[in-house]
């Protein structure tokens, strides 16, 4: 019983196969996955595939669509995120925060946004669910003084000594196809040793394919939910423990983090 803790299931990528591609995570013993939006014109096939896959969402503004979103979307986000409170599979503001390895997006920009979502967050003591690159330092600049209850940093990537600033206010630290790239030894290195509450697992479907997916020159296949089994096996391997384990833990640790989804989730056997 194993929970994706991030996927786009509704990209445009899945429109052709979503359902086989649903069945064959489930096949697989992927039983939750939760969706995170990345724009308010995605809102509502967000929210309306994650119902459809028995799965959960996230609504939020992610800095690389900044150029495409204008200042009253965070007013529309707000009057969705209110509304879908009553909403179940509604569990946490996201996917948020701020992009320094793209240059295109306006760097004051992206900080009013993310702390505007904050605030969002805070105000409907909803977890956040967090974007990283090269960007550990500020976002926990802006976490320090907008305070939010819970959530994930999605993909981490910063070094270590970053980790425990996020893991202490309420975050939990995800993990996916990067730790399996051999070439990813600091990912490998911390994936192994972080803390046993502090961590989840993820695909980021379909992107960040894991190193069995990825081909020669530097392509890759279509990451799918799909993957999670052999992406957990990859962290039980590092942690020196049993996938089911893996799986326990992770499932405690994403409730923590969004404690919405626990309702959602299938009793363990």
């Amino acid at each position: 019983m194993l929970i994706d803790s991030h996927c786009h299931l509704d990209a445009d990528e899945f429109d052709r196969d979503r359902e086989a591609v649903v069945a064959r995570a489930r096949d697989g013993g992927v039983t939750m996955m939760v969706l995170p939006a990345v724009h308010v014109d995605g809102f509502a096939k967000c929210a309306a595939i994650a119902h459809a896959c028995g799965g959960a969402y996230a609504l939020g503004i992610h800095p690389l669509w900044l150029d495409r979103a204008a200042d009253e979307h965070l007013e529309r986000l707000r009057a969705a995120a209110r509304s879908a409170l009553a909403d179940p599979r509604f569990v946490a503001i996201g996917e948020i925060g701020i992009d320094l390895y793209e240059p295109r997006v306006d760097l004051a920009r992206q900080e009013r946004f993310f702390a505007e979502q904050l605030k969002l967050a805070r105000e409907l003591a909803l977890p956040v669910i967090v974007h990283v690159r090269r960007s550990a330092d500020l976002l926990l600049k802006h976490l320090r003084r907008i305070e939010v209850p819970s959530g994930i940093v999605h993909a981490f990537n910063a070094p270590a000594h970053l980790a425990q600033p996020f893991v202490e206010r309420g975050l939990r630290l995800g993990f996916g196809g990067a730790m399996t790239y051999d070439r990813s030894l600091r990912i490998r290195r911390f994936a192994a040793t972080v803390p046993d509450s502090a961590w989840v697992i993820e695909t980021d479907a379909p992107d960040i394919p894991p190193q069995w997916l990825r081909q020669p020159g530097g392509g890759a296949l279509r990451n799918e939910p799909g993957e999670l089994p052999r992406i957990a096996q990859a962290m039980a391997q590092l942690r020196g423990c049993t996938l089911a384990a893996i799986a326990g833990q992770n499932r405690s640790n994403a409730c923590a983090a969004l404690p919405r989804l626990a309702p959602l989730l299938e009793p363990m056997p």
